[in-house]
């Protein structure tokens, strides 16, 4: 098994909570971490109708039936449990004694927020890091500085085009296959649960539209027009994708260095194999080529240090910054009342024109150069005017 970053937050989280709870996407590898984890603990899954029936008719008798630790998958299938929860932590006051879990995010933590608020801590399990997969550290960008440069970036349009997904790794699926029945399953399942949506492939071509402006400032008139809804429907529509752990947003930098600043967020995606999925990019070979590359690139790059913030430690603190000008930093991570500026190129070859806008928001910010850094697609670890360069073979 694929040791995961969160190991050590889920451990923290069972000795200082009653409730546990743990969310992501669908088959970012929940159930196997915890049934890992935690051999002592009965499991149980509410997908299974029987169970349900059990947990829904007699729910009193359902959670009796478990003395020890119980992690109980699905969760949100039977909303009204929690209350039962609430009653039985509030009397034993024991640590861990349940650890939940679901794919149906939106509904999960509407229920937790309802009735086990102040009694459980929510984990959030994304889909495996670049770092995870090599046994790698947890991704740090104040790290990278010091590190040597000696992982090289021959399979990174692979890794990238294959995605992140655990299962595909597991079993050795084909990704594209995988993917197209990944993305099935959500629409006909998640969708359908959550949102009373009458047009199913009118949704599917709206995620597509989505996936077309990964990278992009999020125009949610011009998105609404092109899908055909209106923008009401566009904004809901947008939750779910994000609730879902499908995609989330970059917020913009609201300092302002003298300049009217760009207040839309920027679209991405959480994993990049369903990107190029949903953008019909089959194979490595035409990612390399699509005009579709820099912000698949760029997406990638921006999802990896989201990811392990989520899973280690941290909780992510990251922008981008825009002005009216056009002047644009791909990223902005604040940590420990420092920023960090990062610039994501997906050339291969290095040119001092990629730290222009590094250089000139470090001039307008009073940022050192050597807290900056350019990530880019070739393998030489450098330094160009005070500015880190970082092959992405590091991240």
């Amino acid at each position: 098994m694929i040791n995961r970053e969160i190991r050590s937050r889920l451990i923290n989280a069972v000795r200082s909570y009653p409730v546990v709870t743990l969310t992501g996407p669908r088959q970012s590898g929940k159930t196997t971490l915890l049934k890992n984890m935690f051999p002592d603990y009965d499991y149980v899954n509410l997908e299974d109708p029987e169970t349900r029936k059990l947990a829904l008719d007699d729910p009193r008798g359902f959670l009796s039936g478990h003395k020890k630790g119980l992690i109980i998958d699905e969760a949100q299938r039977v909303p009204d449990l929690f209350s039962y929860i609430q009653i039985i932590v509030d009397e034993e006051q024991k640590e861990g004694r349940y650890i939940l879990s679901g794919s149906q995010n939106f509904l999960l933590l509407k229920s937790i927020s309802q009735s086990l608020a102040g009694r459980t801590s929510v984990l959030h399990l994304l889909p495996l890091t670049k770092r995870e997969l090599s046994g790698g550290s947890a991704l740090n960008i104040a790290d990278l500085r010091n590190e040597q440069a000696h992982k090289d970036n021959d399979n990174i349009y692979e890794l990238i085009h294959r995605g992140f997904y655990p299962r595909i790794y597991d079993k050795g699926l084909e990704p594209q296959n995988w993917l197209n029945n990944y993305f099935g399953t959500y629409i006909q399942r998640d969708v359908r649960t959550i949102l009373n949506v009458s047009d199913l492939d009118m949704f599917s071509d709206f995620v597509r539209l989505c996936a077309g402006r990964a990278g992009q400032l999020l125009n949610i008139s011009s998105l609404a027009s092109d899908a055909g809804i209106n923008q009401l429907t566009a904004k809901k529509w947008l939750s779910i994708l994000e609730a879902s752990f499908i995609t989330f947003k970059l917020r913009p930098y609201h300092k302002n260095f003298s300049k009217r600043i760009i207040k839309s967020p920027k679209l991405y995606f959480y994993d990049t194999g369903l990107l190029c999925y949903l953008l019909r990019i089959r194979t490595p070979e035409e990612l390399k080529i699509s005009h579709f590359r820099g912000a698949v690139f760029e997406n990638f790059c921006i999802a990896e240090f989201l990811k392990s913030m989520y899973h280690s430690e941290k909780y992510p603190d990251v922008h981008f910054w825009r002005d009216s000008s056009g002047n644009e930093v791909d990223m902005l991570i604040e940590e420990n009342g420092k920023i960090y500026p990062v610039e994501f190129k997906s050339g291969e070859t290095f040119s001092g024109e990629f730290v222009k806008s590094l250089k000139n928001w470090n001039n307008l910010s009073g940022t050192d150069d050597s807290d900056s850094y350019l990530i880019y697609c070739g393998n030489r670890k450098l330094t160009f005017k005070g500015v880190n360069i970082i092959p992405v073979g590091m991240i």
